[in-house]
C-alpha cells in the first residue's frame, strides 16, 4: 500500500466552461493552484506540496446528486473515476481493490449509472469484470 501522509488534494470539478474562471478566482487566494494538471506537471509540481488545489474539467454526464442546492458526485462517479487511474487519484491505485469492495459491501450501487459513466470514461470492460467480482451487493 502507498500512504502518502500529510499530503491534500482539494479537487475541484467545474463545467469546462468555468473551469479558467474559477481557477484565476482561487489563485488569487492561494498559490498552490492546478488547472487540469498533466501528469508530468503532477509529478514535478504538485506532488512536492503538501497542500494543493487542483481543478478539473467535469466530463460531461457525470452522475452527480443535488444535497441543498449543492451538486455533489455520486459513489459510482467516484468510483469510475478511481477505476480510470489518472495522476488524481494514483495515491489509490494500491488500496483499490479494498476501496471497490468495501463500497459494494457497504452501499447501494446503481449498476446503470456506473455503466454509463463507465462509458463515458471508457472502462465498460473493466467494470464489467468489477460488477462480476461483486455482483452480490449491486441494485
Amino acid at each position: 500500500m502507498v500512504h502518502q501522509a500529510f499530503k491534500r488534494y482539494y479537487i475541484i470539478e467545474v463545467e469546462k466552461d468555468a473551469a479558467e474562471s474559477v481557477f484565476y478566482k482561487l489563485t488569487e487566494k492561494n498559490k498552490n493552484v492546478f488547472l487540469n494538471p498533466q501528469k508530468e506537471i503532477f509529478n514535478k509540481y504538485i506532488a512536492n506540496y503538501n497542500e494543493t488545489v487542483i481543478i478539473i474539467s467535469m466530463i460531461s454526464e457525470s452522475p452527480l446528486e443535488k444535497i441543498k442546492k449543492i451538486s455533489i458526485p455520486t459513489l459510482e462517479k467516484l468510483l469510475i473515476d478511481c477505476l480510470v487511474g489518472d495522476e488524481i487519484f494514483a495515491t489509490q491505485q494500491n488500496d483499490l481493490d479494498y476501496i471497490v469492495q468495501t463500497a459494494f459491501e457497504r452501499y447501494n450501487i446503481n449498476p446503470a449509472k456506473m455503466r454509463r459513466y463507465a462509458n463515458r470514461r471508457n472502462i465498460k470492460d473493466k467494470v464489467e469484470n468489477i460488477f462480476i467480482k461483486y455482483s452480490a451487493n449491486i441494485i
